[in-house]
C-alpha cells in the first residue's frame, strides 16, 4: 500500500529524525505525533501540552529532544522516547509562535513569531538568551540556523529575509528584497553559503548567504503559495511544497525544475523534510495525511494507490453486476471488481476537471462521464480508452448523465439550466436543447422504455419531457422547498422519486406528475442521491448527513436504522441488478458495498446475529466470544447500526460496554458491519476470530 500516514486533523508541520527513523509531526489539534518512518505507525500517545494549534516542530541534533511552537504563544520541549515534556513551556513571545529552530551543537533554541520577533533560548534551561531580534516590520513566519550555527537567517510577512549573528543578535547586513509576497519558509544549504526562501508571490528564490544578493532568477513553477521549502543533505537539490497540492523538485545550482511535480495531495501542503541520507521526502498537508516519497523516482513509497484521491461523486454498477465504476473530483474515472475491490485498468483520464455523474450503457461496453469542464465523454468499458473526441455543447457544468435503455441516447442535464440529448454512436447533438427550467440541471433518468426524460433542478421543481420530441410532459412538479438533487424512475415506469436539499425524499405519479403520500423524511441534511431496487419495491438515499437510508415504496416507511460508515457526505447510491447490495459514494474518497439485509430486521437476519460483530468482509474473522460482549437477551435484537464506533471511536454494546478502540484516522476507511466490500486507500479489516473480551480475556494466554 502507498505510504499515506493519515492524521485526526490538517498537519501543520512534519520533521524526520537525525537517524531517519522517526517523523514528528505538528496538529491543528494541540498535539505532536511521533511515528516510524519505515511502517508510519504511531510511536506512543500524542504528545499533549499545548493549548493550541502546533505550528512548527524541530528535533535536536542528538535526536533525543523535540521541540514545537504553537499559536498558544509557547515553545515547549519534549522528551523523543518518553514524550514527556522538558521544563516548563518556554514564554516570551506575545503572539503565535510560527517557526522554531534548535541549533547544529543542540544548545539553542530559535523561534520566530507573529509578533514581529525572534528569540533565542538556552536548550537546557529553557531560559531567553539576550533581548528578541527586531527588524520585521510583519509577523516572523519561518527562522533556520545556519550549519556553522553563527548566523540566523528568518522569513517575514513583510516580504523580505533578514540574517543575524547567533552570538549577539545583531542584523548582518540589509534585509534580502525580491518577493512580492510573504516569505513563508526559509532555508540554508549545508554548506551555508545558499539561502532558499518560498513566497506567498508564488516563487522560490537563491540567495548568496555572504552578501545577500540573489543568485539567478527567481524558481517559478508552482501555481500557488509556495509554503515550505527545503535544501537536500548534499545541497544539489531544493524541494518545494504549495499551496498548488504538489511538491517540486528544483537544481540547487540551475534552478531548473527537475521532473514533473510529485502529486497525491488533495489540499494543500504545509511542510517538506528531507531525510538525513537525502532519499525520502515526506510531506505534511491540509488533507490530514503525511506522505513520504522516493526523492530519486519521485514516486510515492510503496505500490499505486487504489483509490481515488478525491471525492467520489458518482457510482453506477454494471448491468452484470461484476464491475463498479466511480467518478471523482480528481478528474479520473476507476473500474472496479464488485467482489474483489480490485482496480481494473488504470484510471480512465480525459477530463480537465472534476466528474459529476457516470453511468454505464445496458450492454455494459460503454461508460459514460460527465464534467465541470462542461463536456460529456464515452469509454470502452473493456479497454478504458476514449471513444471519440468529448461531446461538447453545454456552456455549464455537466451535473448529471443518463444512458437510454436501448443503449442509442445518452442525455445530460447541465448548470446552463438545459438538457441535451446525444447520439450514443456518433456523439452528434440530437435536436435542440430543452429548456424550461431556470436554474442549473443536477439530475436527469430516463423511463424504462425510453420515452420520457425526468430532469431535476436547483429551482425546486423536477420536470418531464417526451424522448423523442424534446418538447414537456405537463407543468413541472413542485414540492421540494430547495434544489432538486437527484431524480429516478421506478422499473416500471409508474413512478418518480427524487431528493432535495430540503432533506426530504419525494415520490411522484409518473403519468400525473401528483406527488404520492408525504415526504420521506429522516435525513438531517441534503440529500443528494436516490436509488430504486431492480424490484421496485425499496428506495435508496445518501445524504450530507453521512448516513445511508432505506425506505419501503408501498408505506413510505424507513426500513431499519440508517447505515453508517462513511465519515463525509454520501454522494451517490446505486443498486446491484440482483438488488442484494448497495453501492454508495462519498467525500471521505471511498466506496463502500453493503447488503441489503443490513437494513432489515426480518427473522433471518436476527438469527445470525450472534455472528455478525465483524469488521470485515470474511465471515471467519467475527468476534470469536460474542456472549462474552452481550447478555443473551440482546442476542437477536442487536443491528448493525448499534455497532457503530461512537464520536471517542469506541465499539460499545449493551448497557454501556466496551469492546474496543478504533484510531479515527483509520474511521474513514475501515469496513463496518454490513459492509461486503470497502473501496479506497488502505481499507482497513478488523480480525476478531481471537480477540477475548471481558470474562474470556483469559484466553488469549491459551
Amino acid at each position: 500500500m502507498e505510504k499515506i500516514l493519515h492524521a485526526d486533523c490538517v498537519v501543520l508541520a512534519v520533521a524526520i529524525s537525525p537517524d531517519g527513523r522517526r517523523i514528528v509531526s505538528g496538529l491543528d489539534d494541540e498535539t505532536i505525533q511521533v511515528r516510524d518512518a519505515e511502517t508510519g505507525e504511531a510511536l506512543g500517545a500524542p504528545f499533549q501540552g499545548h493549548t493550541s494549534s502546533v505550528l512548527s516542530v524541530a528535533i535536536s541534533p542528538d535526536g533525543t529532544r523535540i521541540v514545537s511552537g504553537s499559536k498558544d504563544t509557547t515553545i515547549r520541549m519534549w522528551d523523543t522516547e518518553t514524550g514527556r515534556p522538558l521544563g516548563a513551556p518556554l514564554q516570551g513571545h506575545t503572539d503565535s509562535v510560527v517557526s522554531v529552530a534548535t541549533s547544529p551543537d543542540g544548545t539553542r533554541i530559535v523561534s520566530g513569531s507573529s509578533d514581529k520577533t525572534i528569540r533565542m533560548w538556552d536548550a537546557e534551561t529553557g531560559r531567553p538568551l539576550g533581548a528578541p531580534l527586531q527588524g520585521h516590520t510583519g509577523m516572523v513566519v519561518s527562522v533556520a540556523i545556519s550549519p556553522d550555527g553563527t548566523r540566523i537567517v528568518s522569513g517575514s510577512e513583510d516580504e523580505t529575509i533578514r540574517m543575524w549573528d547567533a552570538e549577539t543578535g545583531k542584523p548582518l547586513g540589509a534585509p534580502l528584497q525580491g518577493h512580492t509576497g510573504m516569505v513563508v519558509s526559509v532555508a540554508i544549504s549545508p554548506d551555508g553559503t545558499r539561502i532558499v526562501s518560498g513566497s506567498e508571490d508564488e516563487t522560490i528564490r537563491m540567495w548568496d548567504a555572504e552578501s545577500g544578493k540573489p543568485l539567478g532568477a527567481p524558481l517559478q513553477g508552482h501555481t500557488g503559495y509556495v509554503w515550505s521549502v527545503a535544501i537536500s543533505p548534499d545541497g544539489t537539490r531544493i524541494v518545494s511544497g504549495s499551496h498548488d497540492k504538489t511538491i517540486r523538485i528544483w537544481d540547487a545550482v540551475t534552478g531548473k525544475l527537475l521532473g514533473a511535480p510529485l502529486q497525491g495531495h488533495i489540499l494543500e501542503i504545509l511542510s517538506i523534510a528531507i531525510s538525513p541520507d537525502g532519499t525520502r521526502i515526506v510531506s505534511g498537508s491540509i488533507d490530514h495525511t503525511i506522505r513520504m516519497w522516493d526523492a530519486q523516482t519521485r514516486k510515492a513509497l510503496g505500490s499505486p494507490l487504489q483509490g481515488h484521491t478525491g471525492y467520489v461523486s458518482s457510482v453506477a454498477i454494471s448491468p452484470d453486476g461484476t464491475r463498479i465504476v466511480s467518478g471523482s473530483s480528481d478528474k479520473t474515472i476507476r473500474m472496479w471488481d464488485a467482489v474483489t475491490g480490485k482496480l481494473l485498468g488504470a484510471p480512465l483520464q480525459g477530463h480537465i476537471l472534476e466528474i459529476f455523474s457516470v453511468a454505464i450503457s445496458p450492454d455494459g461496453t460503454r461508460i459514460v462521464s460527465g464534467s465541470v469542464d462542461k463536456t460529456i465523454r464515452m469509454w470502452d468499458a473493456e479497454t478504458g480508452k476514449p471513444l471519440g473526441p468529448p461531446l461538447q455543447g453545454h456552456t455549464g457544468y455537466v451535473w448529471s448523465v443518463a444512458i437510454s435503455p436501448d443503449g442509442t441516447r445518452i442525455v445530460s442535464g447541465s448548470d446552463d439550466k438545459t438538457i441535451r440529448m446525444w447520439d450514443a454512436e456518433t456523439g452528434k447533438p440530437l435536436g435542440a436543447p430543452l429548456e424550461g427550467h431556470t436554474d442549473s440541471v443536477r439530475s436527469v433518468a430516463i423511463s424504462p422504455d425510453g420515452t420520457r426524460i425526468v430532469s431535476g433542478s436547483v429551482d425546486k421543481t423536477i420536470r418531464m419531457w417526451d424522448a423523442e420530441t424534446g418538447k414537456p410532459l405537463g407543468p413541472p412538479l413542485q414540492g421540494h422547498t430547495d434544489y432538486v438533487s437527484s431524480v429516478t424512475i421506478s422499473p416500471d415506469g409508474t413512478r418518480i422519486v427524487s431528493g432535495s436539499e430540503d432533506k426530504t425524499i419525494r415520490m411522484w405519479d409518473a403519468k400525473t406528475g401528483k406527488s404520492l403520500g408525504a415526504p420521506l423524511q429522516g435525513h438531517t441534511a441534503n440529500v443528494l442521491s436516490v436509488a430504486i431496487s431492480p424490484d421496485g419495491t425499496r428506495i435508496v438515499s445518501g445524504s450530507v448527513d453521512v448516513t445511508i437510508r432505506m425506505w419501503d415504496v408501498e408505506t413510505s416507511k424507513a426500513l431499519g436504522a440508517p447505515l453508517q460508515g462513511h465519515t463525509d457526505s454520501v454522494s451517490s447510491v446505486a443498486f446491484s441488478p440482483d438488488g442484494t447490495r448497495i453501492v454508495s459514494g462519498s467525500g471521505d474518497r471511498t466506496i463502500r458495498v453493503w447488503h441489503v439485509e443490513s437494513f432489515t430486521h426480518s427473522q433471518a437476519f436476527k438469527a445470525v446475529v450472534p455472528a455478525i460483530i465483524c469488521f470485515s468482509s470474511n465471515p471467519t474473522h467475527a468476534l470469536c466470544s460474542t456472549s462474552s460482549f452481550l447478555p443473551r437477551f440482546y442476542m437477536f435484537s442487536l443491528t448493525f447500526s448499534d455497532l457503530i464506533p461512537t464520536e471517542e471511536r469506541w465499539i460499545v454494546g449493551p448497557e454501556g460496554r466496551l469492546l474496543l478502540w478504533i484510531p479515527s484516522y483509520f474511521s474513514f476507511n475501515m469496513y463496518v458491519p454490513g459492509n461486503t466490500l470497502v473501496i479506497g486507500a488502505d481499507a482497513m479489516q478488523l480480525d476478531l476470530s481471537h480477540f477475548s473480551h471481558g470474562t474470556s480475556w483469559q484466553m488469549c494466554r491459551k
